[in-house]
């Protein structure tokens, strides 16, 4: 009798210690994954979608800042309807593991520094052809103060220019700092050729951003930014 319940003790001292460790393995595995860091948000230099949406929000807060140096009548609107757009993008950027605020200041001027930067010895006779070409396309350049508008029609613009999303809702639009209300272009993605046509309804920061249903048209999935993109004055 005494023997039986001596293993029957040692039985229970050894369930007991197992069930322990289990426990403890258990609670130890909780913790490390409790503790785990979640992985850091991707730079726009890391990321081509992290890229779009930042070059999105830099445009957008260019836009806003302009609007308050330079105000009209309808400038309180304006930027009420772009700080919306700008919480969008911060969205955006949260949910695709972007660091959430990095802007971009729009491509349109960050390439041709780009492009001297790779190429510093031809830059002295690269610059001449330059401005020997804007006189051949002075409607297209010269003419600020009419948007550009006087472009002809069929006639690329935007030269070197990427294009991005404005953020903005409704039907496919556009908005420019070059062509006035009711023009029309034709913005063709060169990676996947599609395009789209659509119509400027309202100003922004850089020469074409297209609101979320023109960009949708002309995407690649997962990219918010499009790096070879013609743009053609259409109307």
């Amino acid at each position: 009798m005494s023997r039986r319940r001596t293993l029957g003790t040692k039985k229970k001292i050894a369930l007991l210690l197992s069930a322990a460790t289990v426990a403890g393995g258990g609670a130890f595995v909780m913790a490390s994954t409790s503790n785990a860091s979640p992985p850091a948000p991707k730079s726009a230099s890391e990321s081509t979608v992290c890229l779009g949406l930042a070059t999105a929000l830099g445009n957008n807060q260019k836009f806003i800042a302009d609007q308050r140096a330079n105000p009209d009548a309808q400038s309180e609107a304006r930027i009420a309807n772009r700080e919306a757009v700008v919480a969008e993008i911060k969205r955006k950027q949260e949910a695709s593991g972007c660091a959430v605020g990095e802007s971009a200041q729009d491509s349109q001027t960050a390439q041709p520094s780009q492009a001297a930067q790779s190429a510093q010895p031809p830059a002295a006779s690269a610059q001449p052809p330059a401005a020997s070409a804007q006189p051949s396309q002075p409607a297209a350049s010269a003419p600020a103060g009419n948007g550009g508008g006087a472009a002809a029609s069929g006639q690329q613009v935007c030269n070197g220019s990427t294009v991005t999303l404005s953020g903005e809702g409704g039907a496919p639009a556009a908005s420019s700092n070059q062509f006035p209300a009711g023009t029309k272009l034709k913005v063709t993605n060169l990676d996947n050729n599609k395009s789209t046509t659509v119509e400027v309804t309202s100003v922004s920061g850089s020469c074409a951003l297209l609101n979320n249903a023109a960009f949708e048209q002309v995407r690649e999935p997962g990219k918010f930014l499009i790096r070879r993109a013609l743009i053609e004055k259409v109307g």
